[in-house]
């Protein structure tokens, strides 16, 4: 399991993000205090508060994921 926190600007970043993520085939949860949601949903990413950095949690050892992620990474 691999844990990362995460920030976006924008409603485009958000997107971008869950475009990326959608093309893994892993499980992706995306965390803000005791909310989770699946961060491939683009709605349920959009639920959490995003003022801040959220949690990224995903079960994968592929290092392509957080390369393709980075710019997002907090």
């Amino acid at each position: 399991m691999q844990q990362v926190n995460v920030k976006f600007n924008n409603v485009n970043q958000i997107r971008q993000f869950v475009d990326i993520i959608d093309k893994f085939d892993s499980t992706f949860d995306l965390g803000a205090g005791q909310r989770v949601v699946d961060a491939k949903s683009i709605l349920g990413v959009m639920a959490l508060d995003l003022t801040g950095p959220v949690r990224l949690r995903y079960d994968s050892e592929d290092e392509t994921i957080r390369e393709k992620i980075a710019p997002f990474i907090y």
